[in-house]
């Protein structure tokens, strides 16, 4: 398979190529030149079978230079944990894809890349060390550091906004040190991506320095994030209706991937791109128009984006048709009060405990329902595990919420942060710094 830029000014790449560059050279995101499809007949024989048999059934299809054998052991490799499909009430099923090694969903798309990444830099043999850029607005930084921490050959520089991730989220990435440089920008997550985008775009720097991303806008990220949607629909035990798929939406690289897995052939009916308060893409799909503001801080932190990257990859994936995309999507934005109300109503009702985000879609899929927009059975990804998010979640539902051995474990540890100023040139003169060390 072979890749193109959505800005269609550069000729196809190939797999390896896509994954070192990050962004395409003019600026646009990597995309399959060819999506593959998938029958109803594949598809069926693929229910109930293990995760890692239809993550592998699904992905040779997309990774067709990586061979067979290889592919097994890295998609094995990158799914190492549950994803545990969990009914919550009669008709919405909670898809758990939090039980990685930094508990968010990130986990499986930022250990695939490490691996693939790992392959790609053993293949080229180059002695030039790879620095591995990326920002975040919460959970991103933990599960890229975790899974590039210790990998020879690899930097990795993680750019966050100073003060706006939860201090358990902060924690993750910020103390690890070694090949992990955690830098706290003293700005929002728009600026730290405006800085990833800039770093990239720079000739001088990239002379100096091979960098790459492992953001939602890589392309090694974004693949095996389409995997695990037919892995929550194989796991379904009725599939006599397309569902509802709702996507907790920030960047929007997981609701690309979703939209991916549909034009494949996976049988989704709508899909609720909910968000919170930064509700760019709700009006861009009300009014058509595309106005990105300052991102707002929010209790779902991660998802404080104002100006999402991956809506650049929907619109190329619909030939910039609106109409077309307003079929397939919904979007809806809730305030911190509404996402508040969504984890006490779930909690006393049916004893479940949603972190922040998922609570986001839990209310965007009742808004989609209330307008009805959407109807039947639901598919809602859980992007986070709920203690990442302890004070505030055990505040809502007046109840203690136990923290896991992996998050406990970061507390004592010290911080390795650096505090740099929103500036590109900044930005630069750190990369080098790391590069040497």
């Amino acid at each position: 398979m072979r890749f193109i830029s959505t800005r269609g000014k550069t000729p196809p790449v190939d797999l390896g190529t896509a994954v070192r560059e990050g962004l395409a050279p003019d600026g646009g995101l990597y995309f399959p030149e060819r999506l593959p499809h998938f029958s109803a007949e594949t598809l069926e024989a693929l229910c109930g079978a293990p995760t890692s048999r239809v993550a592998l059934a699904i992905a040779r299809a997309f990774l067709d230079e990586v061979p067979a054998a290889e592919l097994g052991a890295l998609v094995a490799d990158s799914l190492d944990f549950p994803l545990p499909l969990v009914s919550v009430g009669d008709d919405v099923h909670v898809f758990e894809l939090f039980h990685g090694p930094t508990l968010a969903f990130k986990d499986v798309g930022a250990r695939f890349l490490a691996r693939l990444l790992g392959r790609l830099t053993s293949l080229d043999r180059s002695e030039t060390p790879l620095t591995i850029l990326v920002a975040t607005s919460g959970d991103t930084g933990g599960a890229v550091a975790h899974a590039f921490y210790g990998v020879a050959g690899t930097s990795v520089v993680v750019l966050y906004p100073d003060g706006q991730v939860s201090p358990l989220q902060e924690k993750q990435f910020t103390t690890l040190g070694g090949n992990v440089r955690a830098v706290a920008v003293q700005g929002t997550f728009d600026d730290c991506q405006r800085l990833v985008k800039t770093a990239f775009g720079d000739p001088v720097l990239g002379e100096q320095i091979r960098l790459t991303s492992a953001n939602s806008i890589s392309l090694g990220r974004l693949l095996p994030q389409v995997l695990y949607y037919f892995i929550a629909w194989t796991a379904l035990d009725s599939r006599t209706d397309a569902p509802t798929v709702v996507v907790p939406s920030g960047n929007f690289g997981n609701l690309s991937a979703g939209l991916i897995a549909k034009r494949t052939g996976l049988p989704i009916g709508r899909f609720v791109a909910a968000t919170n308060s930064n509700d760019t893409v709700p009006r861009f799909l009300r009014d058509g128009v595309f106005d990105p503001r300052p991102s707002v801080r929010t209790i779902s932190n991660a998802m404080d984006v104002g100006n999402p990257s991956n809506l650049e990859r929907i619109v190329h994936l619909y030939d910039g048709d609106v109409a077309a995309l307003r079929r397939d999507v919904v979007s809806t934005s809730s305030d911190d009060s509404t996402t508040r109300d969504a984890i006490r109503v779930v909690h006393d009702r049916f004893g479940y405990v949603l972190d922040p985000h998922t609570a986001v879609g839990w209310a965007g899929l009742a808004e989609a329902r209330a307008h009805g927009e959407v109807a039947g059975p639901a598919i809602l990804l859980a992007t986070a595990h709920p203690a990442k998010f302890r004070s505030e979640v055990e505040r809502v539902i007046e109840a203690e919420v136990a923290l896991p051995t992996a998050l406990a474990a970061n507390l004592d540890k010290p911080s390795h942060a650096v505090r740099i100023p929103p500036e590109p040139a900044r930005l630069a003169e750190l990369l080098v710094q790391v590069k040497k060390r």
